[in-house]
């Protein structure tokens, strides 16, 4: 990501080299500078990261690579990646996703209507049939909306599992930090035993980082519902998942993934609060010294622990949106998404300097709410948008349970060698070309 020549160390100019100026604003208008403030914040966050692992980070990347990957652009209120929209309601502003299967069968029900019949799933929205019934759909929703008060719309929405939200409604907030288990002594990532619970993006991007920085990703999905992008662009799950080993198993009768949990130095979950810890699978469980357990959700554990959310209607939340001439708009990519993974790698790592033995807790909503309250950045005559950077992916994601023998021979390892401490560099771990860490898949 390089900035202009013209205006090397403005806000404006590293938002318009990073790609996410190509993604902001109207798509029959100019682009939006006034979230340009995110980068330069941002990179302060991957540069702390980078201090501690010497693993390099481009945040231009991080936040355009994957539309640059799909072709994306800016859309306005619509989303770029076009599941997520703005939706203007009598008294302000909402945001509605509609992603899955389910969401769009929720539509009749939304708008207290039966005439959509069979709605549209993500698996036939490419004819002309589905791009109408698309059309109808969200013509119909927005009128719905624009009769009631944004709370009451994002209620109805939650009551039916529809991720939404009220534009602006979650106050910043830092990382919720507390004691769970005994401390251990101080170290870096590289080495570590990572579990991770997560999927999507900010999980996976989270647990990309600590394996580039030396531990084992070992990523854990349920056959019955792996992670979701799996089913989406190759190019993007490899990136997330590349040089992970790939666990799948069934989390209710999943007595190997406790035992992993066990003798986990890190586990990044991005489930609901309550659905591992009704399989005796959360932070609850015992931990060998050190554990440092990371907790991502939408929107927190508390009043929205059971609100859905994706990373384009949680920086909604948060209130971070474009709001130059003619918003709001959205803001770059399911911008909250990498913006939190980016955090919660700086957490975990900081978290393993201090000995661990914590819970880390961030919500999407609430991170981007931090980055909502930079100032506001005036639009800079004669930067020109670059368009969105593709990263560069050398090798390929494992399939849906292919590491299951390696992690088999992992496990056996561990429970022969009664592992509770650190490793030296003399331990038999750290000779295995098996490393440490290990991430699970959401189980919401």
């Amino acid at each position: 990501m390089r900035p202009s020549r013209e205006h090397p160390d403005t806000a404006a100019a590293q938002w318009a080299a990073s790609g996410a100026l190509w993604l902001t604003g109207d798509p029959a208008g100019k682009p939006d500078h006034s979230r340009a403030a995110i980068v330069s914040r941002a990179r302060l966050v991957a540069d702390s990261f980078t201090a501690a692992t010497g693993v390099p980070i481009d945040v231009g990347i991080e936040l355009a690579g994957r539309a640059a990957q799909l072709g994306l652009s800016r859309r306005g209120r619509i989303s770029a990646g076009g599941a997520t929209r703005l939706l203007e309601a009598s008294d302000g502003w909402c945001a509605l996703t509609l992603a899955r299967a389910g969401d769009w069968a929720a539509v009749p029900a939304l708008v207290a209507t039966a005439d959509y019949g069979t709605a549209p799933g993500p698996d036939i929205r490419a004819s002309s049939t589905a791009d109408s019934v698309v059309a109808d759909a969200w013509k119909a929703i927005t009128r719905w909306s624009a009769q009631r008060p944004a709370t009451d719309v994002v209620a109805r929405a939650r009551l039916l599992g529809l991720p939404a939200a009220v534009l602006g409604e979650q106050a910043p907030a830092r990382p919720i930090v507390r004691r769970i288990g005994p401390a251990g002594a101080a170290r870096t990532p590289a080495g570590c035993l990572v579990v991770d619970l997560s999927s999507m993006w900010a999980g996976p991007l989270c647990g990309r980082l600590l394996r580039q920085a030396g531990a084992t990703v070992i990523k854990v999905e349920s056959p019955s519902r792996p992670d979701g992008t799996r089913a989406g662009a190759p190019a993007f799950f490899d990136w997330m998942n590349a040089g992970k080993l790939c666990y799948a198993t069934d989390f209710d009768d999943a007595r190997l993934l406790r035992e992993l949990l066990l003798r986990a130095d890190v586990v990044l979950e991005s489930s609901r609060p309550a659905a591992l810890t009704r399989r005796g699978l959360g932070p609850e469980l015992p931990a060998r010294p050190g554990r440092v357990w990371a907790r991502i959700t939408a929107h927190g554990t508390g009043h929205g622990a059971h609100w859905t959310g994706f990373g384009d209607d949680a920086a909604v939340a948060g209130g971070l949106v474009a709001v130059g001439a003619g918003g709001p708009y959205f803001c770059a990519d399911a911008v909250a998404d990498p913006l939190t993974g980016l955090k919660a790698a700086r957490a975990v790592v900081e978290s393993l300097a201090r000995g661990g033995g914590e819970l880390i807790e961030l919500s999407l909503s609430a991170v981007a709410a931090e980055y909502a309250a930079l100032p506001i950045v005036p639009a800079t005559p004669g930067l020109l948008a670059a368009r969105p950077t593709a990263p560069t992916v050398t090798a390929h994601a494992s399939r849906l349970g292919g590491d299951n023998a390696a992690v088999h021979l992992l496990a056996d390892s561990l429970s022969r060698s009664d592992h509770t401490g650190p490793v030296d560099a003399h331990g038999t771990l750290c000779h295995s070309p098996l490393k440490r860490s290990i991430f699970f898949n959401d189980t919401n």
